[in-house]
């Protein structure tokens, strides 16, 4: 690993939180390493210690020592790759670091790098349903909704809604539904073309019914726990972590958010009573947890989906919280989202997963 890329996962134990988390994007993994002045290791701060961090209501504008693991795995520089692997498999960690007899780091062993292809990283075999939300009719991506569904607009070689199914495959998800209205004969058009290797049910609306208005037509046909996405977002995150979190918590449903930072580019004014100025705060920085729009389900929550009427994700929410129902959120990492619905996020999405300048 080059010394540039290397950087990349080295971070001082003085910033912040906030920082990390960035850094962790720019990096690329779900791990970054804790060193001092000389790169000695101090510990380890993973997607999911930030994610216990946030949930436990943690400020991101404190210093990392607070969340990170001062125990990490590591390797000497006269490993053995058979030790490198067998450490990599049995732990499920997708990066190890190597370090000198100082304890300084030298490289960070990548999955990748360590089995050169010939293994996949390990999946959890869930074998539950995913219910694909493709009835809306795109308008934010006008004009090519004018002529296809936007579950089916390309990202390099497959569409949207192909892509976001790939994800799942891994997991030994073989049972779809996808929700369709707008363009519906263009996308089971596509399958039946494709005759692909998963099972595909289509929960068809004669009229729109928003966001979850359809999924009551499952109720009777799932059992259990189910996760529902919409057709143009792609989730990179571990889906059997996120199952995981769902039934430990006992939740009724989970939201998956992600961590956004929005930066004002005004001035903004704060008024005392009559028009007063209080204060003027220049080009403040706020961050927020944002839905996804990806959610993990208990079959039982669909009877409080009204029948044949439109509902949204807000009105489920609602009931729910009627019924004293328990709902969670699921953050993960701003890099780890991207909503292909909006224009600038689809011109990402190609160069990240299409291989297009």
């Amino acid at each position: 690993m080059g010394s540039v890329k290397l950087k990349k996962f080295l971070v001082s134990p003085f910033i912040s939180i906030k920082q990390a988390m960035r850094q962790m994007a720019e990096a690329g993994g779900k791990v970054i390493f804790i060193v001092d002045g000389h790169n000695k290791l101090l510990g380890s701060l993973s997607d999911g210690d930030i994610r216990k961090w946030i949930l436990k209501g943690g400020d991101l504008e404190v210093k990392v020592d607070v969340a990170f693991n001062p125990h990490p795995r590591f390797v000497k520089n006269d490993y053995l790759l058979d030790d490198v692997r067998e450490l990599m498999l049995s732990l499920r960690i997708e990066c190890v670091p190597v370090v000198d007899h100082e304890n300084s780091v030298l490289e960070v062993l990548m999955w990748d790098e360590v089995f050169a292809g010939k293994v996949e990283r390990h999946r959890e075999k869930l074998g539950i349903p995913v219910v694909i939300m493709a009835g809306g009719q795109g308008t934010r991506l006008d004009p090519f909704t004018k002529i296809l569904p936007k579950s089916l607009i390309p990202i390099g070689e497959k569409p949207i809604i192909e892509l976001i199914m790939d994800k799942f495959i891994p997991y030994d998800i073989k049972e779809f539904y996808i929700s369709v209205f707008h363009k519906a004969r263009m996308i089971k058009s596509y399958f039946e073309e494709e005759n692909p290797k998963y099972r595909i049910s289509y929960l068809e609306e004669d009229k729109p019914l928003g966001t979850v208005g359809s999924l009551r037509q499952l109720q009777g046909r799932v059992k259990g726990t189910f996760i529902v996405t919409n057709c143009d977002v792609i989730i990179d995150c571990d889906y059997a972590e996120l199952l995981h979190f769902h039934k430990e918590k006992e939740y009724d449903m989970t939201l998956v958010v992600s961590m956004r930072h929005f930066q004002i580019p005004y001035g903004v004014c704060e008024l005392e009573s009559e028009g007063a100025l209080k204060v003027i705060k220049e080009k403040p920085e706020y961050d927020f947890l944002v839905n996804t729009g990806m959610y993990v389900l208990n079959s039982h929550v669909l009877e409080l989906i009204p029948k044949n009427r439109a509902s949204s994700i807000i009105d489920l929410i609602e009931a729910l919280r009627s019924k004293s129902g328990k709902i969670g959120v699921f953050p993960i990492n701003e890099k780890s989202w991207i909503d292909i619905g909006q224009w600038e996020e689809y011109k990402r999405a190609l160069k990240l997963l299409g291989g297009l300048a």
